[in-house]
């Protein structure tokens, strides 16, 4: 391909945080680790803000981390094959422009066209990742990249510093404490059990509060300001600000501002268990070393389920507190008695079980790492399609 090559990348913000998230690590890294010269058109700017702060809301073409953003307002415009990047990639099957396919066709070479789908942990992606599909009238072909969980899948996302800066925060004690406590995390509650809470609104955040509280050991939930807050506001007794703290039998809850992704993942790195939603957050849970549950977005007729029920069946190998937790944790545990007094069940459970879902991370991350990471995955099976079509 030409070096360095061009990649605009298209992404339309549904899950508030997930989808920005997932393709502003993507951009980044093959800008910083690979000398891609990155475009990524974003749909809506405030979300990203909130996860880059440097993102100006009111500009339609800026530079972020040398990556050039541009503000994808609507459907319409004119391109020509000079617009058009070395590869394109349109995020979970959001629809581009009519206009930039176009000039794509007449594009000589054409580029290489990926969309790139949601990670699931289900079989049959192994099967669907990679495969062609022909557009209808154009001389053009898509072609499917999947992320995933196996060496026949893209891998996940993971930049190739990021394992050595999680050893070296985690292995130092005073870093980890002036990180929190800038977040007014005091020493009692650095010294209790501290669990991150990111899920939807709908997770069953006042049952497991109820049980925090009423037990035996202390317990400090970190929330970002904006999670949960029904459930959150009531705790506190309060509007659910940051800074806002309270304290109710064994239970401290403290809300804390929106940070940007690294320091996110500092966060997950600093907590004990993190409970996390959606894709990012899942896995950069999987990269932070920490046990952790996760949230999955909802979908229609229950179809969350099966993809929970199929990455649990990978992940929580002989973890049968965990399948529980998690099952509930997500409405799907079906059969199980209802009532908050269960949730002290479960959990005391999943406690006795944090040894075991220590060692399941750590085994989980070397056979992940084997997979190689998704940008440079991706990365090769561009070159390898650029390559076929310069032969034909």
């Amino acid at each position: 391909m030409n070096f360095p090559p061009t990649l605009h990348l298209f992404c339309r913000v549904v899950d508030n945080y997930g989808d920005i998230g997932i393709c502003w690590r993507l951009a980044r890294q093959l800008q910083q680790e690979h000398g891609v010269i990155v475009t990524l058109w974003v749909d809506e700017l405030a979300s990203f803000q909130r996860i880059c702060p440097e993102v100006a809301l009111d500009t339609e073409i800026q530079q972020v981390a040398g990556v050039t953003v541009r503000h994808w307002r609507n459907q319409d415009g004119v391109f020509s094959a000079d617009d058009v990047a070395d590869i394109v990639i349109e995020f979970f099957a959001c629809d581009i422009p009519p206009g930039y396919i176009a000039a794509m066709a007449e594009r000589n070479p054409r580029p290489v066209w990926l969309n790139l789908e949601g990670l699931t942990a289900e079989e049959w992606v192994e099967g669907c990742h990679t495969l062609p599909s022909p557009h209808p009238r154009l001389p053009l072909t898509k072609h499917f990249f999947f992320p995933g969980f196996t060496s026949k899948t893209g891998g996940l996302l993971c930049e190739s510093a990021l394992e050595e800066e999680r050893r070296k925060f985690q292995s130092d004690a005073v870093a980890v404490g002036a990180f929190l406590a800038q977040f007014g995390v005091t020493p009692a509650e650095m010294a209790s059990l501290k669990i991150s809470l990111f899920c939807y609104p709908h997770a069953p955040v006042t049952a497991l509060f109820d049980a925090w509280q009423n037990g035996a050991s202390a317990i400090t939930c970190l929330v970002p300001e904006g999670v949960a807050v029904e459930a959150v506001q009531s705790f506190l007794g309060m509007d659910a600000q940051a800074g806002a703290v309270q304290t109710r039998g064994a239970l401290t809850v403290r809300i804390l501002p929106f940070v940007a992704q690294s320091d996110y993942d500092r966060l997950l790195w600093a907590c004990d268990i993190n409970f996390v939603r959606g894709e990012d957050s899942w896995v950069r849970a999987q990269w932070a070393g920490r046990p952790f549950i996760w949230h999955i977005y909802p979908q229609d007729e229950n179809l969350h389920h099966k993809k929970l029920r199929a990455f649990l069946e990978r992940y929580a190998i002989d973890m049968a507190s965990l399948m529980a937790f998690s099952l509930r944790w997500n409405g799907a545990a079906t059969g199980l008695a209802e009532g908050p007094a269960d949730w002290s069940v479960i959990w005391q459970r999943l406690q006795a079980d944090r040894a075991c879902m220590e060692r399941r991370s750590a085994d989980w991350q070397r056979q992940m790492l084997e997979n190689g990471d998704l940008a440079g995955n991706l990365l090769k099976f561009a070159g390898a399609l650029h390559s076929a079509a310069a032969k034909n």
